[in-house]
């Protein structure tokens, strides 16, 4: 570990946070499960999803502290699986 390098501690506030904000999501996508939106459920759950995963992504895995470089590696994994995602849609709607 680089000794120049700045550490950073989490706050128990922001961990608290995080918690509520992943509680209200999982709730969130399981009540979305009771409402019918026929063809856009499965776009507002992987919505949720990536939502959540961003969280997660920011705060426990550290990305918030990180450089550029891993930030933009995690937006591309993101934009990938996204495309990947929107093509396999357009796969199935052109059937």
């Amino acid at each position: 570990m680089d000794p120049n390098e700045k550490k950073h501690i989490s706050s128990y506030t922001a961990h608290g946070r995080v918690l509520v904000a992943l509680l209200v999501l999982t709730t969130l996508s399981v009540a979305i499960t009771w409402v019918k939106l026929g063809s856009f459920s499965v776009a507002v759950a992987l919505l949720i999803a990536a939502l959540k995963g961003t969280i997660v992504l920011t705060w426990f895995m550290h990305l918030k502290f990180d450089s550029a470089l891993f930030r933009g590696m995690a937006i591309g994994v993101f934009i990938l699986v996204a495309l990947i995602i929107g093509i396999t849609f357009i796969d199935y709607v052109y059937r």
